[in-house]
């Protein structure tokens, strides 16, 4: 280019001669009055088209490579077993140019890609009160003296850019369905329509295109909060890029500086705080305000949300002899009355609630453990089994469930138990619980021991006298003392004279 230039700036500017010019530089006149011909700043050279052995066979190797990429990666043909196919069907060439082949091919696939298909993005704008995003995330926290994983729901309206944190320790049904209603709580109403990735908390199947079957309760918890849901492509998180980058801002600006917790609720009441404290210091991204104030323009665009959502997840549990239900490895009572039959378990994110025949059974605090090598947990609870040590008062001696029994109850089980009948009589006192309140039972076993008179008839005397004794507490209505008689009677103590001499009523 360099030489051309050269030859350019003889001819056209110091009018040297061609004859000149072909003395100086060597080059042919007929090669330097092309290039003056043809006004061009630096060469060109066409290479000329040659056959190839591979031709015949190019469309087969182009269609190979397009079912090949389709495949998955494990599964897909190396160009050397393509080279061999190809050899199989009659070509003789080398394994190079299959290669370089390929090598071509997948040039002109990216660069297809980089110009027409994902490649290429639209700038999205939303309207006030439109649409929000929500996706998971993963991060790490201390709570209560560990370093747990915990799945981090994220929550963003498209128009404000006001987003909510809120962590839980599965990514679940009821941790979605709680993770929302608190959502909408914050964020002060719910947009005309949600936009999601396919999570399987909330899309069962992926069918062609934009079908999707839903959820049955996500379709419920759509119905209720009336907003519609959206599903992104497949592995097109762009589809909702404004929670995609709050998910990574988020470890920078609010997980970088989190100190430890005792338990997830302070955890989530911290987050919910430093993403309020966020609004007012972040910037929009397109309004000349902060997240706040835009947010405070969009709230009357949203839909104020009514009674919330009651996001449980209900199975079918059969309570076993020992009257027991089987919820993730850990194993909580249930009512003897119910034992070997049928009941409703409700699961919440943080307890577990059984529920048959049209009434609560009973509500246990859901453990969640994360650790496989951990056994799994046996909660209790002895009021469960009082109706069984009625006819098995003998049980009571070493019964699993009635190790959590209160101090006072233990103390005086440990003192009938010693005498012969004292498990009958300790499972007599303690069936009062079902009929009276369980405080005051207890007020009256402790008496009892005071007194150290340990007895059934005791308890039940000073039972009785701790019920009586609040019955008077309750104040007596008593007549004004401003009413009077109209007529009042006159006493005349003769008129006994008269019954007195009266014969008829003699004896």
């Amino acid at each position: 280019m360099e030489l051309l230039s050269v030859i350019r700036r003889w001819h056209c500017r110091d009018h040297l001669p061609i004859r000149e010019i072909e003395r100086r530089t060597g080059l042919s006149r007929n090669t330097i009055r092309k290039y003056l011909r043809a006004q061009s700043i630096e060469p060109r050279f066409q290479v000329p088209e040659r056959p190839s052995r591979l031709d015949p066979f190019a469309d087969r190797l182009r269609g190979w490579l397009v079912l090949e990429a389709a495949r998955s990666r494990k599964n897909r043909r190396t160009a050397r077993r393509l080279h061999e196919d190809l050899v199989a069907l009659g070509y003789d060439g080398s394994y190079g140019r299959v290669a370089a082949f390929i090598r071509q091919w997948k040039h002109e696939q990216r660069q297809a890609r980089q110009t027409t298909g994902r490649g290429v993005f639209v700038p999205l704008c939303f309207q006030p009160g439109e649409a929000f995003q929500f996706d998971w995330g993963e991060d790490w926290a201390v709570i209560a003296g560990h370093r747990v994983k915990l799945q981090v729901a994220h929550t963003k309206l498209s128009f404000s850019r006001a987003f909510i944190l809120r962590a839980y320790p599965l990514q679940t049904h009821e941790m979605l369905f709680d993770a929302l209603t608190e959502a909408f709580r914050v964020l002060g109403g719910v947009p005309r329509r949600g936009i999601f990735d396919n999570m399987k908390t909330a899309v069962d199947r992926i069918g062609s295109g934009k079908a999707r079957q839903v959820n049955l309760r996500f379709m419920a918890l759509a119905s209720h909060y009336l907003f519609e849901a959206t599903f992104c492509n497949p592995a097109a998180g762009w589809e909702k890029g404004q929670i995609e980058k709050t998910v990574q801002d988020a470890r920078r600006q609010i997980w970088q500086d989190l100190p430890a917790f005792p338990d997830l609720g302070a955890l989530n009441a911290w987050l919910e705080a430093r993403c309020l404290d966020c609004w007012e210091r972040l910037q929009h991204a397109e309004l000349p305000h902060s997240v706040s104030e835009v947010h405070a323009s969009e709230r009357p665009y949203l839909m104020i949300p009514g009674r919330p959502f009651d996001g449980f997840v209900e199975q079918t549990k059969r309570v076993s002899p020992t009257c027991l239900i089987q919820f993730e490895g850990n194993r909580y009572s249930v009512p003897a009355s119910f034992a070997n039959r049928p009941v409703s378990l409700r699961v919440y994110p943080d307890k577990l609630r059984i529920i048959a025949e049209g009434q609560v059974l009973c509500v246990h605090d859901r453990i969640i453990t994360r650790s496989h090598g951990v056994p799994g947990r046996t909660v209790y609870d002895w009021r469960h089994y009082l109706a069984v040590i009625q006819r098995k008062p003998g049980a009571l001696r070493n019964g699993a469930p009635f190790t959590e029994l209160p101090a006072a109850f233990r103390t005086l089980q440990d003192q009938l138990l010693r005498r012969p009948g004292g498990d009958r009589e300790m499972a007599e006192i303690l069936a009062l619980v079902l009929q009276h309140d369980e405080q005051a039972v207890l007020c009256a076993v402790e008496l009892a021991l005071e007194d150290g008179v340990a007895t059934k008839t005791h308890v039940l005397n000073t039972l009785h006298r701790l019920i009586d004794a609040k019955r008077t507490v309750v104040p007596r209505l008593d007549a004004p003392q401003a009413l009077v008689l109209e007529h009042e009677p006159c006493a005349d103590t003769g008129r006994y004279d008269i019954l007195r001499r009266d014969s008829r009523h003699a004896s």
